[in-house]
C-alpha cells in the first residue's frame, strides 16, 4: 500500500445526467478541487467556469501510472471523478486498495445497477451482476440459469450484439436482452429483443445489458456446483470423471478469493470447477504437455472461466519461482514423481487443504506412507455406471480410487496435521 501524506482524495460520482445531477457536497467538492482526475467524458460535464483546477486525464493503462501520478499532486487538493458509484466496479476501489479507505473521501452518485433495476423493476439485491469491462465476455457463462436476471456492465457499443450471439451458442437463445444506454442522462435510450434474432444497430457505448435468462429446450444444464457431465469437456479424454470431481472439489472445499494449484492439469476440470463455484476463485494449472494445455484453454473459456493460469510440468515451474502459494493443492497426477509432493507441501500455507487421487498400486503406496507421517483421511471409492449389454442394462465399473484429504498444520505444529 502507498503513504498517503496528503489531504483527503475527493472521489466524486457523476451520472450521464453530469454537472446538473450533482449534490450540494460533490459539487463543493469539485469547486474546492486544485487537480481534477478522470476521463476525457468525465471531465467533460464539469462546466469550463466552476473553479479554476488543472484537469488531468487518465493515461492508459492506468494502474502502472497511478502512483507516481498521485505522488506528483499530493501537495494540491485533489478531486477524482468516476462514472456513478464510485465503488461499485470503479476507480474507489482501485484508490482505496493503493491508499486505504482514510485517505478518500467518497461521494457517490446511483450506480448503472441500481438505475437500472429501477427502470426494470428488478430486486437490486438479488441481480447478480457480471463486469465485461476490460474482461473476457465468457465470465457471463457460471451464472446463466432457466429463469435468473442478470445485469452485465458492458465494455463499449458492440457487447450487446457479443451478448447475443454468446447466448445464442451456449443454449440461452430464447433470453430477452434489454439495453439501457446513457441511463439518468437526456440521451436515455431502452431497447430489447431476444439473443437468437438480436439485430439492434451498436448504440451509445455507455450501457448495461440486462439478460432475463430463458434455456433453450434440451439445453445442458451446466450449474456452479462440481460434477460437470463429462461431455461438457473437449480434449482427448484426459479428466477426471464427473462424480470422482464432484467429491473431489468437496474436499478441497473452495472458498472465494482462494488460489488453487490443480497438478497433473488433463482437460482441465478440476480448476475450471473450482473456479465456477465462485466468481472470485483462482487456479494456476500444471500440465507438462502443450497440446493438453491448449485444450484446457478452450475447456476454460467454453466454460466461462478464462481467467485460469495455464503453465507447464510444475516441478520446472516451481523451480522457477515466482509463483503465489496455494490455499488448496489438488495432485491428480505424478504421485511417484521424485520431490513433487515434498515440494507442493512446502508451498501450502499453513492451514491449506491438499487432495490427492490415486488409481495405482504405486501411487497408493505413497498416500498411505503420506498419511501416516501427516495424518489426515484416507478414502476409497469406485463408480458404476450403468451401459447397455446386448438387450439387457449392465453396471460397467471404473477404476477405484484412492483419495488422501489432509490439513496442513500451523507452522508451530507440524507433526500432527491432519483432518
Amino acid at each position: 500500500m502507498m503513504q498517503w501524506s496528503g489531504a483527503s482524495i475527493a472521489v466524486v460520482g457523476i451520472g450521464a445526467d453530469g454537472w446538473d445531477g450533482l449534490g450540494a457536497a460533490a459539487r463543493e467538492a469539485v469547486e474546492r478541487a486544485e487537480v481534477m482526475f478522470g476521463s476525457g467524458r468525465q471531465l467533460s460535464m464539469v462546466p469550463a467556469e466552476v473553479g479554476e483546477p488543472e484537469r488531468v486525464r487518465w493515461p492508459a493503462p492506468l494502474l502502472p501510472a497511478l502512483p507516481d501520478l498521485l505522488a506528483a499532486h499530493c501537495d494540491a487538493r485533489i478531486c477524482v471523478l468516476a462514472s456513478g458509484d464510485p465503488m461499485f466496479y470503479g476507480i474507489g476501489v482501485t484508490l482505496a486498495k493503493l491508499l486505504g479507505p482514510q485517505a478518500l473521501r467518497v461521494l457517490p452518485q446511483p450506480s448503472s445497477a441500481s438505475l437500472a433495476c429501477a427502470r426494470l423493476g428488478w430486486g437490486l439485491a438479488q441481480t447478480p451482476v457480471v463486469s465485461a469491462v476490460g474482461r473476457p465476455l465468457e465470465t457471463l457463462l457460471p451464472e446463466l440459469a432457466d429463469g435468473r436476471r442478470i445485469l452485465l456492465l458492458s465494455n463499449d457499443e458492440r457487447t450487446p450484439e457479443q451478448v447475443a450471439k454468446l447466448l445464442s451458442r451456449n443454449g440461452f437463445g430464447q433470453s430477452v436482452l434489454t439495453v439501457l444506454q446513457q441511463l439518468g442522462g437526456r440521451g436515455e435510450r431502452v431497447v430489447s429483443g431476444t439473443a437468437s434474432t438480436w439485430g439492434e444497430l451498436p448504440g451509445d457505448p455507455l450501457n448495461i445489458v440486462a439478460v432475463d435468462c430463458v434455456a433453450d429446450p434440451g439445453a445442458s444444464r451446466l450449474t456452479r456446483l462440481p460434477g460437470l457431465p463429462d461431455g461438457a469437456y473437449g480434449g482427448d479424454g484426459q479428466l477426471t470423471k464427473a462424480e470422482v470431481r464432484a467429491m473431489s472439489i468437496a474436499a478441497l472445499a473452495p472458498a472465494p478469493g482462494e488460489l488453487l494449484w490443480d497438478v497433473g492439469g488433463g482437460s482441465g476440470t478440476i480448476a475450471i470447477e473450482w473456479c465456477r463455484t465462485h466468481p472470485d476463485c483462482r487456479a494456476i494449472t500444471f500440465e507438462r504437455s502443450a497440446e493438453r494445455r491448449a485444450q484446457i484453454a478452450g475447456n476454460a473459456a467454453a466454460l466461462g472461466v478464462p481467467g485460469i493460469a495455464i503453465v507447464g510440468e510444475v516441478l520446472a515451474e516451481l523451480a522457477d519461482g515466482g509463483l503465489a502459494g496455494p490455499d488448496a493443492i489438488f495432485l491428480g497426477g505424478g504421485l511417484t514423481q521424485p520431490g513433487l509432493f515434498e515440494d507442493c507441501w512446502a508451498r501450502l500455507r499453513p492451514g491449506g487443504r491438499l487432495v490427492a487421487n490415486a488409481v495405482t498400486a504405486e501411487s497408493e503406496a505413497h498416500l498411505v506412507a503420506w498419511a501416516a507421517e501427516l495424518g489426515g483421511a484416507l478414502r476409497r471409492f469406485q463408480i458404476y455406471r450403468a451401459e447397455p449389454l446386448g438387450g439387457f442394462t449392465a453396471w460397467r465399473p471404473q477404476l477405484p480410487v484412492t483419495q488422501w484429504t489432509v490439513v496442513k498444520a500451523a507452522e508451530a505444529d507440524q507433526g500432527s496435521a491432519g483432518q
